[in-house]
């Protein structure tokens, strides 16, 4: 096994539980992005379905909203200076927010009115009752044309989360736990080859010390075969102490 397939890290208890915790925690984490991953498949196609559906609406309402125009230009006349005189003044707006779909912010964009109607006096002469259906056909379509925007924004954002949440996943997966597992695999193997050569050493210290206990029992027979020559008994040695009959020492 070369060190790039494990972690480089010494053999020892210890680090066989940082190992394992730290295995522990790659499930753990694969699990939860795992369930990300899920979660923002199931918006991502529930997007996706939404825009199919508001494409197909919004190809129907512009053309019901040009016909409209068309219709409005033919009674009530050219009215695009108006219109362009009024650019600045727009009653429909667009505000941004943020919504969070498991971590991931998503932009969302809502349409809202502010001022008044700066065409409300257009078409007074002719043509009103067509520019009233043109107005509200047109503000049908921005409506819908914000919401796809919105939807679309949020399809792209989607997508490039999914892919970096399945990389990750598979880094995980493919990468991460099984190298954790080829180090817990090599402290284990090194601990238990350890346990051998220490075993061996226990079992060579044990010999050692047998041999040395059958040499002093070798001489402690040897010295009671000598005592029992000598009319000794076995576990009694001479004691000079006990001798009333000293001889004199001259000096």
């Amino acid at each position: 096994m070369t060190s790039h397939e494990r972690i480089d890290i010494f053999p020892s208890r210890m680090n066989l539980t940082i190992m394992k915790t730290r295995l522990k925690g790659a499930h753990k984490g694969h699990s939860l992005l795992k369930k990300k991953a899920d979660a923002l498949k199931i918006r991502f196609h529930s997007i996706l379905k939404k825009i199919i559906e508001a494409k197909q609406e919004m190809g129907e309402v512009m053309k019901e909203a040009s016909f409209s125009l068309a219709e409005t230009k033919f009674s009530g006349g050219d009215f695009s200076p108006v219109v362009l005189q009024n650019v600045s003044k727009a009653q429909m707006k667009v505000r941004s927010k943020k919504e969070n779909v498991a971590g991931v912010k998503l932009p969302v964009f809502e349409v809202y009115e502010d001022g008044t109607d700066s065409y409300e006096l257009t078409g007074l002469a002719r043509g009103g009752e067509q520019l009233n259906r043109l107005k509200k056909n047109y503000a049908k379509a921005v409506k819908l044309l914000v919401e796809l925007a919105s939807l679309q924004t949020a399809f792209v954002t989607l997508d490039e989360a999914i892919k970096i949440t399945n990389r990750r996943v598979n880094a995980i997966e493919h990468v991460i736990i099984p190298r954790i597992e080829r180090t817990i695999s090599y402290i284990v193997t090194e601990l238990d080859e350890g346990e051998r050569e220490e075993f061996f050493r226990l079992k060579k210290i044990q010999q050692k010390k047998e041999v040395m206990r059958n040499k002093q029992d070798k001489i402690r027979r040897k010295w009671q075969e000598e005592q029992e020559k000598e009319n000794l008994p076995v576990n009694q040695t001479p004691n000079l102490l006990a001798d009333d009959e000293d001889e004199d020492l001259l000096f």
